[in-house]
């Protein structure tokens, strides 16, 4: 019997030398799948390491490692002066595991409410063809100084090599940005209340951990941003969405007041809208002192082309009750992954902590590169000069699709942002229009996808700043061929 087995393994394992995984994992692997498929079975006693390595021509430790690597798995047991022996209580499900036999099939897996949603929901979306005009919401990332960022970035690497200290928040990237959202935006807060991110979305995700609890309301802009209610879904809340007027989101009379009510003032997502002063206050004066938060998302805060923006709802609050989030990624290229958020004086200790047991933690030398291209004003000055840029691609925009499009869309000129809507004059269906111009390589978003409840907007999202002028040009020109009153007509019709 210890022969013909002898004989047996040999002749169905194979060593390959040339394999990068060695030897010893190779005979390891080969000895489970005996084992597990069956063909050497329970209580069976394996040739001697010595004798099995003569037959295989290796060393015998290549043996012996093996042997004990299969003891220390249950497949093997071996005892001082015996040869290695088959285990005969080797679990079953082990075995099957180990030879990927799968006898009974699998149970549809127990999902979160949370994640049991995600196929269903309209964001992120998953871009998987090549970038086209017009894609909402990126920069152009041809005119980012990428020479100079690059010197940033070889001289945080360098002082990182010299520096140990294992700070999540590097102080340097702090304090410019206090400086810079101080002046620029009339943000007030100490450095202590800022938190470097991996994504704005962190932010949102990071906020959402700390204040929620299941079954808490949540009011968030209808129209409006999905990650936002993503990221409170996630943590168990209710979202609810409030409508929006010519001024953004509106004060929502005699309801309860809310844990969190999320708004964009600045830009509203996506419409573009402009919150007054007046409706700012409103929105303050609705949120309780210690039972309501405000989560103002300033998203792409930079760029207002019409008049000076108006300053921050968090500069405006004078109880401690907004958190201001935003990002570089709109600013400068969507490849730099880093946001922030402005916490409120009495939650930043407990940020701190909650930051580092989530693990939403920028890389530090990345950090510290910002925080060079901040001081040095290199950051300032590309804001300022694609400011102009955008402006003009704006501008082009609206012109070009009132030239050829005015007799099918309605354009809305935001006063800054760096996206429009256009809404269709036909009562069409915008995700189909949508798809209709994305199948002739114009990549629009429908208006109705944001809606947090019920539609009630429909038009298309339009992007600008990734675009040049005769990008611009070639795009209205295809969707002008794409959609005349009579094709968007017969396409409603045929609904």
């Amino acid at each position: 019997m210890g022969a013909s087995l002898t004989a047996m393994i040999t002749g169905l394992i194979e060593l390959k030398r040339s394999d990068d995984s060695g030897l010893v994992a190779q005979l390891t692997h080969q000895l489970r799948q005996l084992i597990s498929g069956g063909r050497i079975g329970k209580g069976s006693v394996l040739p001697s390491s010595r004798r099995l390595a003569a037959e295989l021509a290796v060393s015998r430790n290549t043996v012996t490692h093996a042997f004990e690597q299969l003891v220390a798995e249950g497949y093997l047991e071996m005892s001082r002066g015996r040869r290695a022996t088959v285990a005969a209580h080797i679990d079953e499900r082990l075995t099957k595991a180990a030879s990927g036999v799968i006898r009974a099939p699998l149970r549809r897996p127990s999902l979160s409410r949370w994640a049991s949603r995600l196929a269903h929901m309209d964001w992120p979306l998953s871009y998987q063809a090549a970038f086209r005009p017009l894609r909402p919401g990126f920069a152009d990332v041809r005119e980012f100084p990428n020479e100079i960022w690059a010197r940033c970035l070889r001289r945080s690497a360098v002082r990182r090599g010299r520096d140990q200290q294992a700070l999540v928040n590097r102080p340097g990237l702090r304090q410019a940005l206090k400086e810079y959202l101080q002046s620029s935006r009339g943000v007030r807060a100490d450095t202590d209340q800022i938190f470097i991110l991996p994504t704005a979305q962190a932010a949102l995700t990071l906020i959402a951990a700390i204040v929620i609890a299941p079954g808490d309301c949540v009011w968030t802009e209808d129209p409006g941003y999905p990650g936002a209610a993503a990221a409170f879904r996630a943590a168990g809340a209710r979202v609810v969405g409030v409508k929006l007027d010519g001024q953004g989101m509106r004060r929502v009379i005699g309801a309860p007041p809310p844990k969190v009510i999320f708004t964009t003032p600045s830009h509203q997502h996506p419409t573009g809208r402009l919150m007054s002063v007046v409706r700012r206050s409103e929105l303050l004066a609705a949120a309780i002192s210690g039972q309501t938060w405000v989560v103002e998302d300033d998203y792409d805060g930079e760029f207002h082309y019409d008049s000076r923006p108006v300053p921050a709802l968090q500069g405006l609050d004078t109880q401690g009750r907004v958190f201001y989030v935003g990002t570089f990624s709109k600013a400068m290229t969507p490849e730099i992954r880093l946001g922030y958020v402005v916490a409120p004086p009495a939650l930043a200790g407990t940020i701190e902590i909650a930051q580092r047991h989530i693990g939403l933690i920028a890389a530090a030398h990345v950090q510290e590169a910002l925080s060079d291209f901040i001081s040095d004003g290199h950051f300032l000055a590309h804001v300022r000069r694609m400011r102009r840029v955008y402006r003009a691609r704006r501008d082009h925009l609206v012109e070009k699709l009132k030239q050829h499009l005015a007799d099918v869309l309605s354009v809305e000129v935001p006063p800054g942002g760096m996206h429009l809507v256009a809404r269709l004059r036909q009562s069409a269906s915008d995700k189909a229009v949508a798809q209709r111009l994305i199948d002739a390589g114009v990549e629009v978003r429908a208006l109705s996808g944001l809606a947090l409840e019920r539609p009630r907007d429909h038009g298309l999202i339009l992007g600008f700043t990734a675009w040049r002028e005769t990008e611009i040009s070639a795009a209205v020109r295809t969707m002008a061929a794409c959609l005349t009153p009579a094709t968007v007509k017969r396409r409603v019709s045929s609904r």
